[in-house]
C-alpha cells in the first residue's frame, strides 16, 4: 500500500495557529487584541507596541510602564553607553574617547608593523566605528609613537572613510597624530626611559655581551627587565607581573593612567566636542582598566577598545570595557604628585 504524497493533501482548514495568526492580522487597528489568560506577558506587550500608532512610538512616555520604543531600542542594540531615558536629560557628555589598541603585530623584539590581519583587524574597527559617527560629527585620530601603533590608527581612519562613503554619510575626520602622552609604558636603562620594545633590544644585546664574555655582575635593571622577560618566556603573563608587583626600573601603571588622562585633557582643550580615537598599547590600557573598574578584567584582545564618555565639566565619566560601565573622577591635569622628595 502506498501513501499518499503530503504535499499533495489539500487541507480543507488551516492549523490552529496559523487560523489564529491570519484572524489578528485581519483584525483592525483600533481593536484590541483578544488576549487570554495563557498568552505570555511579553508577547501582549510586543503585539500592543506592534499595533500602536508610529506617532506613539518616537516618543518615550516616562510616566508609563512601558517605557521601550523603537528610538531606544535602535540607540541600545550597538553596546553603546546610553542613559536611562529618565536620565538622559542630565547626561551630556563633552566627549568620547576610544583607546584601542593596535592590531596583529609582526613581533615585539624590534618596533615591528602590522601583519596583514592585524592591518585588517583594524581597517574593520574603523568601519564599526562609522557606524555610529553621526552626520558633520568631528573626528580626531591620534596614536602612540610605534609603527604598530601608528599603522592601526591609519588603518582605522581608512575603514572610517570607507564606512561613512558607504552610509553617504559626511564627517570632519583627521588624519593619524602620533602624541607622547600615548606611548608604552617604560623601563629605565643606562640610556634613559625608554619604550619596553626598545629596551628589550637593549636587554638582549647586554645579555649576550654578559654571557659571551662570562666577566663582572649584571647591572640591576638587566636583571629587573630579564625578570620580566622571562615571566613571558615561561608562558605566564608579565603584565600581570607589572601591575600587582613593585617593579624598581619600570614605569608605575598609575603614571601611564595619569600620563593618558594628562594627554585627554589637553585633547578635549584643544578639539572641543570631538570625538577621540586613540591607538596605543595593551600595557597601559590594561592599568586604565583595572584603575576604572577595581580590578583586573584581564589583557585586551588586538584592537579591543576601552569607551570612555567625559561628562561637561570634566569631572566625572564613565569608563566601558568588556560589558562593564564604571563612573570614575576624572583627575585634574594640573593635579600630578610629586613622588620625588
Amino acid at each position: 500500500m502506498t501513501r499518499p504524497d503530503p504535499r499533495k493533501i489539500d487541507r480543507y482548514e488551516p492549523p490552529n495557529y496559523l487560523a489564529r495568526y491570519r484572524e489578528r492580522q485581519n483584525r483592525a487597528p483600533e481593536q484590541a487584541p483578544d488576549e487570554d489568560g495563557n498568552t505570555p506577558l511579553y508577547l501582549r506587550r510586543f503585539r500592543s507596541r506592534a499595533t500602536a500608532p508610529l506617532r506613539e512610538q518616537s516618543v518615550v512616555h516616562l510616566d508609563d510602564a512601558e517605557p521601550f520604543t523603537r528610538d531606544f531600542a535602535q540607540s541600545t542594540r550597538e553596546k553603546e553607553i546610553v542613559a536611562p531615558p529618565e536620565r538622559r536629560s542630565q547626561e551630556e557628555f563633552v566627549a568620547e574617547i576610544r583607546i584601542i589598541r593596535h592590531g596583529i603585530t609582526q613581533g615585539y623584539s624590534t618596533d615591528a608593523g602590522l601583519t596583514p590581519m592585524g592591518g585588517w583587524q583594524a581597517h574593520q574597527r574603523g568601519h564599526s566605528i562609522s557606524k555610529s559617527t553621526k552626520e558633520g560629527q568631528r573626528v580626531r585620530i591620534v596614536c602612540a609613537d610605534t609603527n604598530r601603533a601608528r599603522q592601526t590608527a591609519e588603518q582605522i581612519h581608512r575603514g572610517l572613510l570607507d564606512g561613512l562613503e558607504q552610509w553617504q554619510r559626511k564627517a570632519d575626520v583627521s588624519a593619524p597624530e602620533a602624541i607622547p602622552e600615548l606611548r608604552n609604558f617604560g623601563v629605565w636603562t643606562p640610556d634613559g626611559l625608554r619604550d619596553v620594545t626598545s629596551a628589550f633590544r637593549q636587554y638582549q644585546a647586554t645579555m649576550e655581551k654578559l654571557e659571551r664574555m662570562a666577566v663582572g655582575d649584571r647591572p640591576r635593571w638587566l636583571v629587573e627587565i630579564d625578570r620580566f622577560y622571562r615571566t613571558q618566556l615561561g608562558g605566564a603573563d608579565p603584565i600581570h607581573m607589572w601591575l600587582t608587583i613593585p617593579l624598581m626600573y619600570f614605569e608605575p601603571p598609575a603614571m601611564c593612567v595619569r600620563r593618558f588622562w594628562r594627554g585627554f585633557h589637553r585633547l578635549i582643550e584643544q578639539w572641543p566636542d570631538h570625538r577621540i580615537i586613540a591607538a596605543t598599547h595593551s600595557g597601559p590600557i590594561r592599568a586604565f582598566a583595572t584603575w576604572a573598574h577595581g580590578y583586573d578584567p584581564g589583557e585586551p584582545y588586538n584592537t579591543e577598545e576601552v569607551v570612555v564618555k567625559v561628562r561637561r565639566g570634566g569631572q566625572t565619566a564613565l569608563v566601558a570595557y568588556r560589558n562593564r560601565v564604571t563612573e570614575v573622577n576624572v583627575p585634574p591635569p594640573d593635579e600630578f604628585p610629586a613622588w620625588e622628595s
